[in-house]
């Protein structure tokens, strides 16, 4: 499922009794963490090159369906060029791939606060040759000012369960720069019931629901063999694959128990969540996907600094047509004056989220 919720499955199949049957739960659960799929996060910062340095930091960067659709070359003795790979497209959801740009924002301003780390300034022209060329090219000079917020990288995450029920607190006051907040009132809950029929319309949409099946990566070997999309790792999740009560066929059929009480416990996170944050924009450009990228990833980090959880939740502001109804909704309250709304989050207290796994620098470099 796409948003899977690990916790609701136990709960629903009782993962403990499964892993006794399936040859001890000690034993199997030593062998269970994708420790080369979760490498990158220990290897960043550990290169010579500095530019090499700041990609590596940079491909921890939040991202839809954790794609990571970046691609990296090294020019000269200064440059980095950046592109966008299509082979990492998700064509139903994100047709005109606004949102993959979004995440290549993302990539770009965290590669720039690690080079500032350092003390090295990033000159950044985009798109130099139109959209199917590079993205961007990066050229690192002297003189970067470190960023507070690159002291939460490691920490940050996109969170993935419910959230404590206790309300946003005057902390939250220091993403107001970042996003709109909706920690109270009708607007809020406006935009949360949105969110959640947009969510329910994904999931009941096959071709939608389908795309984000087929990045299910079940268990260390398959995180491990593609250390992107959607991970279901840990002995429990391997467990119930491993009694075929956790498969791709299952997670089709919304009348599956174990599928249904996940489509449920998205949709309850949602209903649930305290706060609700929007990015708009005045246009829709390259250029401004890119600047909400930055945005969001600057967004993430001051909520993590601030104690705080995001959680995207992108379904309403997808462009195919049976998110229309919904796409119209969230601009109707979001941006009643015109423009669009680029992302919206849910904010709130929870327990942190693991690592997600990420491709080695080395795989994402063009020769």
């Amino acid at each position: 499922m796409p948003d899977l919720s690990r916790r609701k499955t136990l709960a629903l199949i009782g993962g403990g009794t499964i892993l006794a049957a399936t040859g001890g739960l000690a034993t199997f659960a030593a062998t269970r963490t994708p420790h080369a799929a979760l490498a990158p996060w220990d290897a960043a910062g550990t290169y010579a090159d500095p530019r090499m340095r700041a990609l590596s930091y940079a491909l921890l960067a939040p991202n839809p369906h954790n794609r990571q659709p970046w691609e990296a070359e090294l020019t000269g003795t200064d440059g980095i060029a950046i592109w966008r790979d299509p082979a990492r497209d998700l064509p139903v959801t994100d047709p005109h791939a606004r949102q993959l740009t979004i995440g290549m924002g993302c990539f770009l301003e965290l590669c720039r606060m690690a080079a500032a780390e350092e003390g090295y300034a990033t000159d950044t022209v985009l798109f130099p040759e139109g959209e199917d060329g590079p993205v961007a090219r990066l050229t690192l000079t002297e003189g970067g000012t470190p960023d507070p917020l690159f002291a939460h990288v490691m920490a940050r995450r996109s969170h993935k369960e419910a959230f404590d029920p206790r309300p946003v607190g005057p902390e939250a006051s220091v993403l107001a720069e970042h996003a709109d907040l909706h920690l109270v009132g009708e607007t809020r809950d406006a935009i949360r019931t949105i969110a959640h029929d947009a969510w329910m319309a994904e999931v009941s949409t096959p071709a939608a629901l389908k795309e984000s099946i087929d990045l299910l990566r079940i268990g260390r070997a398959e995180i491990e063999a593609n250390p992107d999309g959607i991970d279901l790792g840990g002995p429990m999740m391997e467990g119930l694959a491993r009694v075929g009560l956790l498969t791709r066929e299952a997670a089709m059929d919304l009348d599956n128990p174990g599928t249904r009480a996940n489509v449920e416990a998205t949709a309850a996170a949602i209903l649930g969540a305290p706060g609700m944050v929007v990015q708009t924009t005045a246009t829709n450009t390259r250029a401004d996907q890119i600047e909400v990228g930055r945005r969001w990833l600057r967004l993430n980090l001051a909520a993590t600094g601030a104690g705080l959880a995001l959680r995207p939740v992108s379904q309403a502001l997808q462009e195919y047509p049976e998110m229309a109804a919904h796409f119209d909704a969230i601009h109707a309250i979001a941006a009643p004056d015109g423009g669009t709304v680029q992302m919206l989050g849910l904010l709130g207290y929870a327990e942190p989220t693991p690592r997600t796994p990420r491709w080695p620098l080395d795989t994402r470099m063009r020769a």
